[in-house]
């Protein structure tokens, strides 16, 4: 079930809501995004409803702030009656389109709208570059809010790399650029979003647990582009068929980032070892503190779209200012993050490698010989993918958590017993960590790089990102 109107009609029909500053706001669900939402609404004098099926003591904490604040709150249900006759539903992208709050507010013709929506419009001034796409979208928003802040702005990184965007509307003194990271789910309900310059990253299949098809996931990724002009700024990967066949006819300006090829605006010359963006070389490989292919890309789109909002950003003091920004950014938590090298063993943290491809690209990035520890809860995806980079990198899979049966399933016969796979079954995770060390001799890697999500050991993807760090750092 989904709204038949077009996004431009239904960002609109939410503007108009918003100036007129009449009838109930609802809110559903009540983590940082909701509840940002709620006081941001509440701030801009509206009335509002929120309500979250938890009872959590977490979502009691927030529940009483928002009534100290005004609002009208339900934990442990919703009201659906209540969200049927509200002016505009806000919902957190965690929440499926199924739900029945989000059924009833669509039956009754109530636009549902996701807190970036709601920020947006409330902070009409804003300046923002809009990342999305199945991997490398958050290190490259992180990318981008550095070098503008390199660059002189007060800029912050915001949406799903963690931060609401409604949070910048409360501050005393708003920062006047965002670095703007939208996941598929949140895309799916942004309907005016119309950045400076957005951010097509990558394309490969992800979250058909919730989504019925890939071509389904894909088409929420599109509605980045749901609002283009001849006018608009765009930045997408040149190495992706499935890229180049969702942006065909799309009208904007485009910039095109590779790593394969040098007939694009931003590219890698491996013959010289430099990064050329815009016709001119921009700074070596080699100075970059990021492993892997993969993160030359995330640079080359970052530079590219922060030169695309602004032509001050592409003079020679502006272009030396971006490469020796790059020069200083470290790889994020979580992402191919190194943990503990002891005994000349490298433990990795790659927690949020939550998809094939995102594994795919970690284990490209392998140099020695790799124990892959690879599991957690099945997203959809066959795991033989994975089996060319396996080959050349792996001495050991260690599959483990709810998806450990399928993947050694998947993996054991194409890999003809030259990469051992070990079933954990129903080892805890400490002793599939424990395994690994076991394993390891001087000059190995083991690298946590699962390829599922983390919802059957861990509640995100950080937090088992933390613990194989914490276990790495006892047993190595």
């Amino acid at each position: 079930m989904g709204d038949a109107r077009t996004p431009q009609d239904l960002a609109s029909l939410v503007a108009r809501r918003l100036a007129e500053r009449g009838g109930e706001f609802a809110v559903v669900g009540l983590a940082r995004s909701g509840v940002a939402a709620a006081r941001l609404l509440r701030a801009a004098g509206l009335s509002v409803y929120a309500s979250d099926a938890s009872t959590s003591s977490a979502v009691r904490r927030a529940a009483a702030m928002l009534e100290r604040e005004g609002a009208s709150i339900d934990i442990g249900i919703h009201n659906v009656q209540r969200i049927a006759h509200c002016a505009v539903l806000v919902v957190s992208p965690g929440i499926p389109p199924t739900a029945p709050p989000i059924r009833a507010a669509l039956s009754a013709g109530v636009p549902v709208v996701s807190e970036v929506e709601v920020a947006l419009r409330l902070q009409p001034g804003l300046r923002y570059i809009a990342v999305t796409g199945t991997n490398g979208k958050t290190t490259t928003t992180a990318l981008i809010g550095h070098l503008l802040r390199a660059l002189g702005h007060d800029a912050a990184d915001v949406g799903n790399i963690g931060t609401p965007v409604s949070e910048l509307a409360l501050m005393k003194v708003p920062p006047a650029w965002a670095a703007l990271e939208v996941s598929s789910f949140q895309l799916h309900d942004t309907p005016g979003i119309m950045p400076d310059v957005g951010v097509l990253t990558t394309l490969s299949p992800d979250h058909l647990d919730r989504y019925a098809s890939v071509a389904e996931y894909y088409a929420d990724k599109k509605r980045l582009f749901a609002n283009a002009v001849a006018s608009s700024q765009w930045v997408t990967t040149a190495d992706s068929p499935e890229v180049d066949a969702l942006v065909a006819g799309i009208p904007g300006h485009w910039c095109r980032f590779s790593v394969h090829r040098t007939d694009v605006d931003g590219y890698y010359d491996r013959a010289s070892g430099m990064l050329h963006v815009l016709g001119e070389p921009l700074m070596a490989r080699d100075t970059l503190a990021l492993a892997g292919d993969h993160n030359v890309a995330n640079v080359l789109a970052a530079v590219l779209a922060v030169m695309a909002a602004d032509p001050l950003h592409r003079t020679p003091s502006a272009r030396a200012a971006i490469a020796t920004a790059i020069g200083t950014f470290a790889a994020l938590a979580h992402r191919l993050e190194p943990v503990v090298d002891r005994h000349d063993i490298l433990w990795l943290n790659d927690s949020k490698a939550t998809n094939v491809d995102s594994t795919t690209m970690a284990l490209a990035s392998m140099t020695r010989p790799t124990i892959v520890l690879l599991g957690g809860r099945h997203k959809g995806e066959s795991y033989t993918a994975l089996v060319p980079e396996l080959l050349r990198t792996a001495k050991a899979v260690l599959a483990f958590g709810e998806a450990g049966a399928l993947i050694t399933g998947d993996l054991d016969a194409p890999l003809h017993g030259r990469v051992p796979v070990e079933h954990c079954g129903a080892d805890t995770f400490e002793q599939v960590v424990a395994r690994a060390r076991a394993l390891a001799v001087a000059g190995d890697v083991v690298l946590l790089s699962p390829a599922c999500s983390s919802y059957d050991m861990f509640s995100n993807y950080e937090e088992r990102g933390r613990e194989f760090a914490r276990l790495a750092g006892v047993l190595a």
